[in-house]
């Protein structure tokens, strides 16, 4: 579709999504923001749009705020809250709560929020050349955009403190060691896994994997008893779809079942 800050390309049951501002390093200006939520609410509304690709242009993936929009007069006091409330924050509760699953292909530097956006995605591959870097601390920031609510749920207290503070970049390979990403792969197969799995996701029961989301979600701050009770209300309601009658119905009859995915 149309080359503007983010490319929409539209595939057999799912979309991908690239940042598209390479000679910023795919950085957030407020255009950029507005163009890729409304890109999110459009993939949301399509039923047959059954997962979702995240990547960027050219050879980084995000390098988060682009400070250019950062240029103050003398004198002036940045009032960076309300970019957070306005932006950053509608962005990772928009990603979390898609019904779908969201693939994030992180094809280089991932800095700052650039970072905490790709966590906020399910799935997480990365080149080989990428470099995950927490650089709030560098200008005297707190990580945003989720990320000191995940990091320590990634990589334990003890690491997330250390990224924290220290805003030293991990490189690919030291970030699936952690925990912080799915897989690394070598840059030239990282889209063709993207797509890899976007395609399998296509083909499954949308609907029970969207309630798998709300429950791993819940299970951060839920006690086991409310957790407990939680699985007990979402697998009644995935206990009522159409998917899981073909599912089971599948099963019997030696087949590969044939999901509907979004009701």
């Amino acid at each position: 579709m149309e080359m503007g800050l983010i490319m929409i390309d539209i595939r057999d049951g799912y979309r991908v999504l690239t940042l598209n501002r390479p000679d910023r390093l795919n950085s957030f200006s407020a255009v950029m923001h507005n163009a890729l939520m409304a890109a999110l609410i459009d993939a949301e509304a399509d039923r047959t749009c059954r997962a979702l690709i995240l990547t960027g242009a050219g050879r980084g993936f995000c390098a988060g705020q682009d400070l250019s929009d950062r240029v103050f007069t003398p004198g002036e006091t940045a009032n960076l809250s309300v970019t957070i409330e306005q932006f950053y924050n509608p962005l990772a509760r928009k990603l979390r709560a898609l019904p779908m699953p969201v693939i994030c292909a992180v094809n280089g530097v991932a800095a700052g929020a650039g970072a905490n956006i790709a966590f906020a995605c399910d799935i997480v591959i990365a080149a080989r050349s990428a470099k995950f870097i927490q650089a709030f601390a560098k200008l005297g920031l707190v990580p945003d955009t989720g990320g000191t609510w995940i990091l320590p749920r990634l990589v334990g207290a003890a690491r997330a403190r250390a990224l924290a503070l220290l805003a030293e970049p991990v490189s690919a390979e030291q970030a699936e060691a952690w925990g912080m990403v799915w897989k690394t792969i070598d840059d030239a197969g990282l889209m063709s896994e993207a797509h890899r799995l976007a395609a399998h996701f296509a083909t499954q029961p949308t609907a029970g994997l969207a309630l798998i989301k709300h429950a791993l979600d819940a299970s951060e701050t839920n006690s086991l008893d409310q957790q407990l009770d939680l699985e007990r209300d979402l697998q009644g309601r995935a206990g009522r779809t159409p998917d899981y009658r073909e599912g089971v119905a599948a099963f019997f009859e030696k087949r590969a079942p044939r999901f509907l995915g979004r009701q």
